[in-house]
């Protein structure tokens, strides 16, 4: 987790406040907190978000995998050996 060091003063309308304090009341966490996740959300750091990358995996052209029988021990395979790449 990065280092939080620095301060933001925004001003908000009642209306505004009021759901950031009653998500961050539900949730059970700072309206600090939901702010940052707000940001993290709609401009994140690197590369697309999950749904963008969803969206473009979606749209691609069809390309010919060969058999699927052997696709799929090929994926179980490198999800045995390499846990990281698999969102569990």
């Amino acid at each position: 987790m990065a280092l939080l060091n620095r301060r933001l003063q925004v001003l908000l309308d009642e209306e505004r406040l009021a759901r950031l304090v009653h998500e961050a009341d539900r949730r059970g966490s700072s309206v600090a907190t939901l702010v940052r996740e707000a940001i993290d959300a709609t401009f994140p750091q690197d590369g697309p978000s999950r749904s963008d990358a969803v969206r473009l995996l979606l749209d691609a052209e069809p390309i010919d995998v060969g058999d699927w029988s052997e696709m799929k021990d090929e994926i179980e395979r490198m999800a045995e050996t390499d846990k990281d790449w698999v969102d569990e």
